[in-house]
């Protein structure tokens, strides 16, 4: 089933911008029915016509009929800087200037699950300063005090890999 949709559906259907819509109708893409500038009425699209026209396109890309495609040249260029990439990347890794994600991801785990013991610590070293308090400024000042100490442990901790 085929539906007559504008460019803001056509776009949200396909999971693009808008202006890709635009772009795809100046390069061939079906329109249904033209829209008016002046007016501010946009093209309308038949969803089953534009997915056939980007199959089609896709194909023919896949075989290296579209004029769009990358030239053996780009493909070159591209793959002499990837390769710059790496190099430079392996050696920033060397340098030890970069670290990998699973070393990070536990440095974050150590310094979230500090952050949690510190801040759950809170309500039981308060409890007595503020027992019968009633001045809402005093509350605070224990509050954001108690915080400042969390956070500035937080900043002090030694993150490294090391457990």
């Amino acid at each position: 089933m085929s539906n007559i949709v504008g460019t803001n559906e056509l776009a949200k259907i396909l999971g693009v911008s808008t202006r890709s819509i635009r772009e795809w109708a100046n390069n061939g893409c079906p329109i249904e029915k033209r829209g008016r500038k002046g007016d501010g009425v946009g093209h309308q699209f038949k969803t089953s016509d534009v997915i056939n026209w980007l199959k089609d396109r896709a194909a023919s890309e896949a075989v290296g009929n579209n004029p769009d495609a990358q030239s053996a040249e780009d493909a070159k260029r591209r793959k002499l800087v990837a390769d710059a990439t790496l190099a430079e990347l392996e050696l920033a890794k060397a340098k030890g200037l970069i670290a990998p994600l699973d070393q990070i991801e536990r440095v974050m785990a150590n310094a979230f699950a500090e952050v949690k013991v510190n801040m759950r610590n809170i309500p039981h070293r308060v409890v007595m300063q503020l027992l019968g308090e009633t001045d809402e400024v005093r509350f605070k000042e224990v509050l954001t005090s108690e915080i400042d100490q969390a956070l500035t442990a937080l900043a002090e901790l030694e993150l490294t890999d090391e457990v």
